[in-house]
């Protein structure tokens, strides 16, 4: 084992001071950078004043790093900001059984998204949508003139398709489809501006009237992938032998792909592992999950987004694709400290490779949950955890908040009324 692996061995174990002076010596953080984690130098009221309305304060989460990822050949610490235990262990423990066959191996395509522009109080639809078609290069030129900036990186539209809307509550109307490129951004103002500035022209070469005008968060142009082998014999733990494991993972993940009330519960595993990453980094987690779930139905059924399957050495092999319309610049991405301090944290600097770090870490942590799922259940490693946060909201302090998660779960009794009793058993023996 490397000393840096070693030393990922023990993070769990360090304090919080501890924990933020390794991250700082080992990926070269700034005083500011661990000011903006640690939360001393986080969001002010002031900022959060400039990002959102009638802002009376600011609300925390906590922030911690998951251990163990190597992406693409690269080893990653991931920022995670989450209310709920588990997750990062989880995700930690499944990226350390990886690290044997070379950890997670993600891809992405090109960062285009798609504007929608919808037509309507057209006499002729089909010849309607002729006529835009024939006008497609001069849309996308008069779409290339809304940001220079963007085109000189190679970004800007790439495509413009139209398509007939037949079976609606208002009858039939035209989209159009702007595709852009938008590099780094997560790009809905790119886009929006530039679907708005299309929309007289559109008017005019149709004679219909154009009303919505915004971007789709079903971003299935821009897609993620990543995939994990995982030997056979590192599932073993307990009483439970490798094969054992591999095969109920399989069979909890093929529940997942049959029906949607499992699948459901599924995918939001994944999006565990997804959200925080999302969050952490300042981008926007409702557009990640809106895009993830309407990816998941595009079949006309909801499903599982990740497979898992077994190959032909007897290795667990899973993956997972998904739209991540992430980015690295604009937005809270450069105005939130912490969000700023956890892309250099991760050494990210394109959103592609956010794209690729996070859609590693949804799979890692979708394997976590179908491991416990299909062994010990899925309460026993959130028990110990979950009993830390009862034991805190009933009122326990310092050293006792640990003894009283000690005897809930010892008591398989993890409620806050038990735990309230606990303690008032605890003060009149103190009394005596």
């Amino acid at each position: 084992m490397s000393s840096n692996a070693k030393e990922k061995k023990k993070f769990y174990n360090l304090n919080r001071e501890a924990r933020l002076a390794q991250l700082a010596e080992s990926f070269g953080l700034t005083e500011s950078d661990v000011a903006a984690l640690s939360g001393a130098q986080g969001l002010t009221p002031e900022l959060a004043d400039r990002m959102i309305e009638n802002v009376v304060g600011v609300f925390s989460l906590p922030l911690g790093i998951a251990q163990n990822f190597r992406v693409n050949g690269r080893d990653v610490p991931v920022p995670m900001v989450v209310e709920e235990p588990s997750i990062v262990a989880g995700a930690s423990f499944m990226a350390k059984l990886a690290l044997n066959t070379g950890g997670f191996f993600a891809q992405s395509t090109a960062p285009e998204m798609i504007g929608q522009i919808q037509i309507l109080d057209l006499d002729d639809p089909p010849a309607a949508r002729v006529k835009l078609l024939a006008e497609k290069d001069s849309l996308l030129a008069q779409a290339a003139e809304v940001d220079s900036v963007l085109m000189e990186l190679g970004g800007g539209p790439k495509d413009f398709e139209v398509r007939l809307i037949e079976d609606s509550p208002i009858g039939v109307f035209l989209v159009a489809h702007l595709i852009y490129d938008v590099r780094d951004a997560m790009g809905a103002n790119a886009v929006n501006t530039a679907v708005e500035r299309l929309a007289p022209r559109i008017e005019q070469i149709t004679g219909g009237r154009v009303l919505l005008r915004i971007l789709s968060n079903l971003a299935d142009r821009r897609l993620a992938w990543a995939r994990v082998t995982i030997r056979t014999e590192d599932l073993a733990f307990d009483a439970f032998t490798g094969e054992q494991v591999r095969d109920g993972i399989i069979e909890a993940w093929a529940f997942a792909a049959a029906d949607p009330y499992r699948a459901a519960t599924h995918n939001k595993g994944i999006m565990n592992g997804v959200d925080p990453i999302v969050i952490a980094t300042g981008n926007d987690w409702r557009a990640i999950e809106a895009g993830a779930h309407a990816y998941a139905a595009r079949h006309g059924r909801y499903q599982s987004l990740s497979t898992w399957e077994v190959d032909s050495d007897g290795n667990l092999v899973g993956m997972l694709e998904m739209p991540l319309a992430v980015g690295t610049v604009g937005g809270a991405t450069q105005v939130h400290p912490a969000a700023k301090a956890s892309l250099r944290l991760m050494g990210v600097e394109k959103a592609t490779e956010l794209a690729e770090v996070i859609v590693s870490v949804g799979l890692a942590q979708n394997l976590a949950a179908l491991r416990a799922l299909a062994t010990e259940g899925i309460q026993r490693g959130h028990m110990s955890l979950h009993a830390r946060q009862v034991a805190a909201a009933a009122g326990a302090d310092g050293m006792q908040i640990d003894r009283l998660a000690e005897r809930l779960v010892a008591d398989k009794t993890i409620r806050i009324d038990y735990a309230r009793q606990v303690l008032e058993e605890w003060s009149e023996q103190s009394d005596d």
